[in-house]
């Protein structure tokens, strides 16, 4: 059975992606970094951000970073107010896990970053 890490309710490798906060690849370098850590990213979206989950999830798929584990998509009420009438909102949550070539990836893009430091120095 697969533990899950989870700290004061919330997974603690779970990335909720919202349209407007932060770039595609802002989202992309930070679930690198949680595949890193924790072996395994879910990543989590409601309404128009969902398109974002995806693209972010196939980023990471079809460059070898990432295996796709389990799409999970469902219907959540939101209220923007606990008086109001709850408005039902379409949610997605992917769960990638880490390729076996992720280590060798992540090896191959640092030595990358490290030679283009090294070329803006000279």
């Amino acid at each position: 059975m697969e533990k899950e890490m989870v700290t004061d309710g919330l997974k603690k490798n779970r990335i909720q992606v919202s349209n407007s906060k932060k770039s595609l690849f802002f989202y992309v370098n930070l679930s690198k970094r949680f595949l890193q850590e924790y072996n395994e990213v879910e990543l989590s979206g409601l309404g128009m951000a969902i398109s974002t989950v995806v693209s972010i999830a196939e980023i990471l798929k079809n460059n070898g970073f990432a295996i796709e584990k389990k799409i999970k998509t469902l219907t959540i009420d939101m209220r923007d107010d606990p008086e109001a009438r709850p408005l039902p909102k379409a949610k997605i949550e992917i769960t990638l896990g880490k390729s076996a070539h992720f280590d060798e990836l992540m090896a191959a893009e640092e030595d990358q970053k490290g030679s283009e430091e090294g070329d803006e120095q000279n």
